[in-house]
């Protein structure tokens, strides 16, 4: 039996960096310093650098990140923001958190926000629009800053999942007013755990964001506002420097390998697979296909010990704390992709030869039998 191929191997990094990671801990857990040190203040200017934008501050997860962001530029409740139908529940949860209401809209086929619905959702309420750059594929910010901009409205990118990718030539999570950012340890960067940050062009806004993620202290023991406890340790934030300058060529490797996926499903009527508009420049955090038996599929590859993942199972509307609240029939694109996606193994480390054997096991799943 041929060896199994598993969705995610984040050992394989580990291996790659042959002791450095360990030498990396092992130097912050020596230094004494474990929280708001030099470590973390390093990491912030070189990722606000690399994102093209003035600020970048570390937050505890990037659930936070969105929810410090909206908070620190004013959002709450009474509020409205909208945010995308097909999306990780966190979003929607962080825009909660605030006080305010999350407003879905619709996905088009990118699995992106579609900026066609986005002008019919704002209301006298909507204060702020969170799109999201989904499996690292860019929304289309110049459409959506160009309907929202008249209107006043914050936007706030959630680029949890989109770490280096471009949108017409420049990178997410500097184009809004403020990108928020995950480091969970799946992510194209990834810590040791959680981990995130908000990064920005606006001085208040970063100034506000650091205030409110330690107590709304300033000084010690000198509480200014009502914050909360969400800071990145300076053993993450020391693992995520040494991984910054290796980010572009592991998303390289994975444009690489979505490549091959993308020609093996060229022209498959039961597959779909993600394409990319001319503007986009996506890093393939994950690599969805819509498989007309998703379900099928995924069983079959399992047999063949190959791991997929299905993102996800739940719509944010369909889980029990928004479950209700909309008709039926509300969002049939989300609602249709979610029934077919089926996420394959896809990761830096992944040999070449694995990736075409995952798509060769897929499309067995769609051909007609062998004459016997």
């Amino acid at each position: 039996m041929s060896e199994p191929i598993p969705y995610l191997d984040l050992g394989a990094l580990a291996r790659e960096l042959d002791g450095e990671l360990e030498r990396t801990v092992a130097r912050v857990a020596s230094s004494g310093w474990y929280l708001l040190g030099p470590e973390l203040e390093e990491f912030e200017r070189e990722f606000a650098a690399y994102c093209g934008s003035r600020h970048c501050v570390g937050v505890g997860s990037g659930m936070s990140a969105i929810e410090l962001a909206l908070l620190a530029a004013g959002v709450g409740p009474g509020d409205e923001v909208i945010v995308p139908a097909y999306t990780w529940v966190a979003t929607w949860l962080a825009v909660s958190r605030t006080g305010a209401t999350p407003v879905p809209v619709d996905v088009d086929t990118s699995y992106n926000i579609d900026p066609d619905q986005i002008a019919a959702a704002i209301g006298e309420r909507t204060t702020a629009i969170v799109p999201v750059h989904l499996r690292g594929e860019p929304a289309d910010m110049e459409a959506i800053t160009k309907i929202v901009s008249d209107k006043g409205l914050l936007v706030i990118e959630d680029a949890a999942q989109a770490h280096g990718a471009r949108c017409h030539g420049r990178r997410v999570g500097g184009i809004g007013n403020a990108g928020a950012f995950s480091f969970y340890p799946t992510k194209n960067l990834g810590c040791l755990g959680d981990g995130g940050a908000v990064t920005t062009d606006d001085d208040e806004l970063a100034e506000r964001v650091r205030l409110l993620r330690n107590y709304g202290m300033r000084n010690r023991y000198e509480i200014e506002s009502a914050g909360v406890n969400s800071r990145l340790a300076e053993i993450q934030a020391a693992v995520l420097r040494l991984l910054l300058p290796r980010l572009d060529g592991w998303n390289r490797a994975r444009s690489s390998l979505a490549d091959l996926y993308r020609e093996a499903f060229a022209g498959q009527d039961a597959i779909s697979s993600p394409s990319s508009p001319t503007w986009a420049d996506p890093v393939w955090h994950l690599f969805a296909i819509n498989h007309a038996d998703r379900d099928a599929c995924a069983a079959a590859l399992a047999e063949g010990g190959i791991g997929t993942l299905v993102h996800y199972p739940q719509l944010p509307h369909q889980t029990p704390p928004y479950r209700d609240r909309w008709a039926e029939g509300a969002f049939p694109v989300a609602k249709a992709l979610a029934a077919s996606t089926l996420s394959l193994p896809l990761y830096p480390q992944l040999d070449p030869d694995a990736c075409e054997r995952v798509a060769e096991a897929v499309l067995a799943t769609v051909r007609p039998p062998a004459a016997p």
